[in-house]
C-alpha cells in the first residue's frame, strides 16, 4: 500500500483537527474528507488516537521545513528571526479572521489528559519550538547580559505566542497579540542596553 495514503490520511487529519478539533472529529469525517476506504486508514492507523499519534510526528518532524525555513530564508538577524517567526502568527490570525492557533497548543488545551504517548509527543513539538528559538538567542549571546538564562527566555517567548494568539482568538482583535509581543521586544531591548551599558563603563 502506498506511503501516500498514509500522508493523505495525516494530511486530511490535521485540517479537520484545526477545523473541528480532535474530539470533534471522527474517523468517518477522516473518510470521507480524504476518500479514503476505511481498510486503508486500518492498515496504517488502528485507531483515531493513532492518527494523531501519526499527526503530532509529523508536526514535530517538519517544523524546520513547515514553520521555520519560510520566514527565516529572508531573514539573517537571530532577533529578527523570533519577531519574524511571532509576525508568521500575526498574519494567520488576520488571514483566516482569527480561526487561525498554534496547532500544537490547541490540542494540548482540548487533552486534558492525554495519553503518555501523545502527551511526550505535544512535549516533543514544544521542545522543538523552544529550542529553535534558544538557538536565535544563542546566535546573538553577544548583545544579551551573560547571565541571561537563554532556554528560560525562549520558554517564555513560547509562553508569549501561546497567550497572544488565544488572546487575539478570543477578543477577534490583533491588539492583544500586538501588545504582548511589542511587551516582549521591550523585554529584549532592555537586556540589549544592559549589555552596552556595561560597554560605555569599559
Amino acid at each position: 500500500m502506498s506511503p501516500d495514503t498514509r500522508t493523505k490520511i495525516i494530511m486530511t487529519a490535521m485540517e479537520l483537527f484545526w477545523d473541528k478539533g480532535y474530539g470533534s472529529t471522527s474517523v468517518a469525517d477522516i473518510l470521507s474528507r480524504s476518500q479514503i476506504h476505511s481498510g486503508s486508514l486500518y492498515h496504517f492507523f488502528p485507531g483515531k488516537q493513532d492518527v494523531l499519534v501519526g499527526v503530532l510526528e509529523f508536526y514535530r518532524d517538519k517544523i524546520e521545513e513547515w514553520l521555520l525555513a519560510p520566514i527565516w530564508s529572508a531573514v539573517t538577524d537571530p532577533i529578527e528571526r523570533i519577531f519574524g517567526l511571532l509576525n508568521g502568527y500575526r498574519t494567520q490570525l488576520l488571514t483566516t479572521d482569527f480561526a487561525y492557533g498554534c496547532p500544537i497548543g490547541n490540542l494540548a488545551l482540548e487533552l486534558h489528559e492525554p495519553d503518555p504517548k501523545v502527551r511526550q509527543l505535544l512535549a516533543a513539538n514544544f521542545t522543538n519550538w523552544t529550542t529553535a528559538i534558544e538557538g536565535c538567542l544563542d546566535a546573538a549571546a553577544e548583545r544579551l547580559p551573560p547571565n541571561t538564562d537563554r532556554r528560560a527566555l525562549a520558554e517564555y517567548i513560547l509562553t508569549v505566542m501561546e497567550g497572544a494568539v488565544m488572546q487575539a482568538r478570543s477578543f477577534r482583535d490583533i491588539g492583544p497579540f500586538d501588545r504582548n509581543v511589542a511587551m516582549l521586544r521591550q523585554h529584549i531591548d532592555l537586556l540589549a542596553s544592559q549589555v552596552r551599558a556595561e560597554f560605555v563603563k569599559v
